[in-house]
């Protein structure tokens, strides 16, 4: 069985560091360690308000990180100028709107799909591997595979929710399943990603052919009392 890769987002790195306008924590120190303690790549979301990764995070983190930069952008004109300058291994595009707390679901594929699909080619022709984070929805799929992208990741927010409330999520399971299973016979690899706990994280890495799970939030959180090195460990342990 092929392994299942972690990607560790660091946003909430930069989050506590910019509530009080310091240095500290630093997200590269966060990066860096990431990559000691396992990580297969580690994820930045460099969003529209700067609100926790900023430019200089971007640059410096690219430079010193051996393991792959996964780069979070929205699709926008200056995202993708900053995408092409600095050429990510990795870049995923994801929905972005200003007053969300968090992203709050998978990309609209039909909104601007011609602009998506150039950007696309622009940065695959510039070495980046590309996915686009939707919901687990079949009709998306095929819209992703026809715009060329490399993979998708699946908003896993919704059964996250259902998990962590103790809810009925046996539905929802079977949708990303579906879905799972369709994306990987059209050739599209399939990532995992948003709201993933030790618990959700050990349901969904059950079901075949996801190949990378993304996972940020929590696990920054649980670092706060077992360590960042414990936290990873246990991840790739579950998945």
């Amino acid at each position: 069985m092929p392994k299942i890769r972690l990607g560790v987002n660091i946003d909430h790195v930069a989050t506590v560091r910019n509530a009080r306008g310091e240095i500290y924590p630093s997200p590269l120190r966060a990066a860096l360690l990431s990559e000691k303690y396992g990580a297969d790549s580690v994820t930045i979301h460099l969003r529209e308000d700067r609100r926790h990764i900023n430019e200089f995070d971007l640059k410096e983190i690219q430079s010193k990180l051996k393991i792959p930069l996964n780069l979070e952008i929205a699709a926008t004109n200056e995202m993708l100028k900053i995408a092409l300058k600095q050429k990510p291994l990795f870049i995923c595009i994801v929905p972005e709107k200003r007053k969300e707390v968090t992203t709050e679901g998978g990309l609209n594929l039909n909104y601007n799909k011609i602009f998506l699909k150039k950007m696309i080619k622009k940065l695959k022709k510039n070495g980046s591997r590309i996915s686009l984070f939707i919901e687990p929805n079949l009709k998306d799929i095929s819209t992703a595979k026809e715009i060329n992208a490399d993979c998708i990741e699946i908003h896993t927010g919704k059964i996250c929710n259902l998990i962590n409330k103790k809810k009925f999520y046996e539905n929802e399971i079977k949708k990303i399943k579906k879905a799972v299973c369709f994306a990987s016979s059209l050739g599209l690899e399939v990532h995992a990603g948003h709201g993933l706990t030790f618990k959700s994280a050990g349901i969904i890495s059950k079901i075949k052919h996801i190949s990378e799970f993304n996972i940020g939030h929590f696990l920054v959180g649980e670092s706060i009392f077992i360590g960042l090195k414990n936290t990873i460990k246990k991840f790739k342990k579950i998945i």
